[in-house]
Protein backbone atom coordinates (compact mmCIF):
# COMPACT_ATOMS: atom_id res chain seq x y z
CA UNK A 1 0.00 0.00 0.00
CA UNK A 2 1.44 3.12 -1.10
CA UNK A 3 -0.18 5.46 1.58
CA UNK A 4 -1.44 5.76 4.51
CA UNK A 5 -3.21 8.71 3.90
CA UNK A 6 -6.82 8.61 2.58
CA UNK A 7 -7.91 8.94 -0.22
CA UNK A 8 -10.35 11.89 -1.54
CA UNK A 9 -13.36 11.14 -3.17
CA UNK A 10 -14.88 13.71 -5.80
CA UNK A 11 -17.69 13.75 -8.61
CA UNK A 12 -15.09 11.38 -10.81
CA UNK A 13 -13.44 8.77 -8.62
CA UNK A 14 -16.87 8.60 -6.84
CA UNK A 15 -18.32 6.60 -9.47
CA UNK A 16 -15.11 4.06 -9.02
CA UNK A 17 -17.24 2.78 -6.00
CA UNK A 18 -20.45 3.56 -7.16
CA UNK A 19 -20.21 -0.85 -7.05
CA UNK A 20 -21.21 -2.28 -3.86
CA UNK A 21 -18.96 -5.11 -4.67
CA UNK A 22 -15.62 -2.97 -5.32
CA UNK A 23 -16.19 -1.39 -2.15
CA UNK A 24 -15.95 -4.83 -0.29
CA UNK A 25 -12.74 -5.96 -2.60
CA UNK A 26 -11.04 -2.92 -1.75
CA UNK A 27 -12.13 -3.42 2.14
CA UNK A 28 -10.53 -7.22 1.43
CA UNK A 29 -7.31 -5.28 0.17
CA UNK A 30 -7.01 -2.74 2.72
CA UNK A 31 -7.85 -5.50 5.56
CA UNK A 32 -5.37 -8.60 4.25
CA UNK A 33 -3.36 -7.25 2.10
CA UNK A 34 -2.29 -8.15 -1.60
CA UNK A 35 -4.42 -10.56 -3.71
CA UNK A 36 -5.57 -11.74 -7.03
CA UNK A 37 -8.65 -11.17 -9.09
CA UNK A 38 -9.03 -15.32 -8.02
CA UNK A 39 -8.57 -15.36 -4.45
CA UNK A 40 -11.32 -12.25 -3.94
CA UNK A 41 -13.78 -14.37 -5.87
CA UNK A 42 -13.14 -17.31 -3.85
CA UNK A 43 -13.61 -14.81 -0.85
CA UNK A 44 -17.02 -13.09 -2.41
CA UNK A 45 -18.78 -15.41 -3.99
CA UNK A 46 -18.13 -14.02 -7.44
CA UNK A 47 -16.64 -15.15 -10.81
CA UNK A 48 -13.01 -14.53 -11.48
CA UNK A 49 -13.88 -12.53 -14.49
CA UNK A 50 -16.05 -10.24 -12.45
CA UNK A 51 -13.35 -9.17 -9.51
CA UNK A 52 -11.22 -9.16 -12.56
CA UNK A 53 -13.40 -6.43 -14.17
CA UNK A 54 -14.00 -4.56 -11.16
CA UNK A 55 -10.06 -4.39 -10.15
CA UNK A 56 -9.45 -3.14 -13.61
CA UNK A 57 -12.00 -0.26 -13.07
CA UNK A 58 -10.93 0.27 -9.33
CA UNK A 59 -7.52 0.46 -10.59
CA UNK A 60 -8.80 3.05 -13.48
CA UNK A 61 -9.81 5.35 -10.73
CA UNK A 62 -7.21 5.30 -8.17
CA UNK A 63 -7.69 2.86 -5.88
CA UNK A 64 -6.12 0.01 -6.27
CA UNK A 65 -2.45 -0.85 -8.66
CA UNK A 66 -0.39 -3.80 -9.16
CA UNK A 67 1.56 -4.91 -6.34
CA UNK A 68 4.55 -6.37 -8.75
CA UNK A 69 3.89 -9.63 -7.64
CA UNK A 70 3.16 -12.36 -10.42
CA UNK A 71 1.69 -16.00 -9.55
CA UNK A 72 1.93 -17.38 -12.96
CA UNK A 73 -0.42 -15.70 -14.97
CA UNK A 74 -2.12 -14.58 -12.02
CA UNK A 75 -1.86 -10.50 -11.47
CA UNK A 76 -1.45 -8.93 -7.68
CA UNK A 77 -3.13 -6.08 -6.30
CA UNK A 78 -3.09 -3.79 -3.98
CA UNK A 79 -4.66 -0.86 -2.37
CA UNK A 80 -3.03 2.40 -2.85
CA UNK A 81 -4.27 4.08 0.32
CA UNK A 82 -5.21 3.47 3.99
CA UNK A 83 -8.82 4.78 3.47
CA UNK A 84 -10.96 6.47 1.62
CA UNK A 85 -12.71 10.27 2.91
CA UNK A 86 -15.85 11.71 1.75
CA UNK A 87 -16.05 15.12 2.00
CA UNK A 88 -19.90 16.63 2.69
CA UNK A 89 -19.25 18.98 0.19
CA UNK A 90 -18.37 16.30 -2.26
CA UNK A 91 -21.63 14.69 -1.26
CA UNK A 92 -23.79 17.64 -1.85
CA UNK A 93 -22.02 17.64 -4.85
CA UNK A 94 -22.52 14.34 -6.42
CA UNK A 95 -25.12 12.89 -4.62
CA UNK A 96 -26.25 10.27 -6.90
CA UNK A 97 -22.47 8.56 -6.82
CA UNK A 98 -21.98 9.83 -3.15
CA UNK A 99 -25.11 8.04 -2.57
CA UNK A 100 -24.01 4.75 -4.08
CA UNK A 101 -21.12 5.03 -2.45
CA UNK A 102 -22.59 5.53 1.23
CA UNK A 103 -24.54 2.53 0.89
CA UNK A 104 -21.80 0.33 -0.21
CA UNK A 105 -19.98 1.37 2.69
CA UNK A 106 -23.02 1.24 5.44
CA UNK A 107 -23.52 -2.49 3.75
CA UNK A 108 -20.23 -4.16 4.63
CA UNK A 109 -19.61 -2.40 7.87
CA UNK A 110 -23.16 -4.03 8.62
CA UNK A 111 -21.77 -7.45 7.44
CA UNK A 112 -18.93 -6.84 9.66
CA UNK A 113 -20.61 -6.36 12.64
CA UNK A 114 -22.83 -9.99 11.87
CA UNK A 115 -19.90 -11.37 11.18
CA UNK A 116 -18.72 -10.37 14.78
CA UNK A 117 -21.92 -10.89 16.09
CA UNK A 118 -21.37 -15.02 14.39
CA UNK A 119 -18.17 -15.08 16.16
CA UNK A 120 -18.31 -14.17 18.92
CA UNK A 121 -19.00 -17.39 20.95
CA UNK A 122 -15.71 -18.65 19.82
CA UNK A 123 -13.69 -15.28 20.44
CA UNK A 124 -11.28 -14.91 23.38
CA UNK A 125 -12.34 -13.95 26.16
CA UNK A 126 -10.76 -10.66 26.66
CA UNK A 127 -12.35 -9.79 22.89
CA UNK A 128 -16.07 -11.08 24.34
CA UNK A 129 -15.45 -8.49 26.72
CA UNK A 130 -14.15 -5.86 24.53
CA UNK A 131 -16.77 -6.40 22.25
CA UNK A 132 -19.34 -3.28 21.95
CA UNK A 133 -22.44 -2.65 19.93
CA UNK A 134 -25.06 0.58 21.55
CA UNK A 135 -27.11 3.32 20.28
CA UNK A 136 -27.18 6.34 21.97
CA UNK A 137 -29.45 9.30 20.97
CA UNK A 138 -28.17 12.24 22.82
CA UNK A 139 -30.07 15.52 21.38
CA UNK A 140 -27.05 17.96 19.91
CA UNK A 141 -26.60 21.05 17.37
CA UNK A 142 -25.18 20.16 13.99
CA UNK A 143 -21.92 21.96 15.09
CA UNK A 144 -22.01 19.71 18.26
CA UNK A 145 -21.93 16.85 15.95
CA UNK A 146 -19.26 17.74 13.95
CA UNK A 147 -17.46 18.96 16.71
CA UNK A 148 -18.12 14.88 18.45
CA UNK A 149 -17.31 13.05 14.79
CA UNK A 150 -13.92 15.32 15.13
CA UNK A 151 -13.00 14.37 18.62
CA UNK A 152 -13.80 11.05 18.31
CA UNK A 153 -11.84 10.63 15.01
CA UNK A 154 -9.07 11.96 17.52
CA UNK A 155 -9.15 9.59 19.99
CA UNK A 156 -9.03 6.98 18.00
CA UNK A 157 -6.22 7.98 15.63
CA UNK A 158 -4.29 8.57 19.20
CA UNK A 159 -4.72 4.63 20.65
CA UNK A 160 -4.02 3.64 16.99
CA UNK A 161 -0.26 5.60 17.44
CA UNK A 162 -0.10 3.99 20.40
CA UNK A 163 -0.48 0.36 19.95
CA UNK A 164 1.06 -2.35 21.75
CA UNK A 165 3.28 -4.64 19.96
CA UNK A 166 0.94 -7.36 20.53
CA UNK A 167 -2.29 -5.33 19.28
CA UNK A 168 -4.76 -6.73 17.12
CA UNK A 169 -6.89 -4.88 14.46
CA UNK A 170 -10.26 -3.73 15.42
CA UNK A 171 -13.09 -1.73 13.26
CA UNK A 172 -14.25 0.73 15.60
CA UNK A 173 -17.49 1.60 13.79
CA UNK A 174 -19.08 5.18 15.01
CA UNK A 175 -21.67 6.69 13.18
CA UNK A 176 -24.21 9.97 14.05
CA UNK A 177 -27.22 10.01 11.81
CA UNK A 178 -29.84 12.83 11.77
CA UNK A 179 -32.82 11.95 13.71
CA UNK A 180 -34.96 15.10 12.54
CA UNK A 181 -38.22 15.24 14.23
CA UNK A 182 -40.99 15.03 11.43
CA UNK A 183 -44.35 14.21 11.58
CA UNK A 184 -46.18 10.77 12.63
CA UNK A 185 -47.44 9.38 9.17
Amino acid sequence: MKSDEGSRLDPRTLRGLAHPLRVRMLNLLREHGPSTASKLAGQLGQSSGATSYHLRQLAAYGFVEDAGDRTGRERWWQATHARTDLDPATSREAFDQAEGYLRAVAAADFQRVEATIGDLPSLPEPWQDAFFLATEQPRLSAAQAVELRARVKALVDEYAAAAPADATRVSVQWQILPMLDRPAE
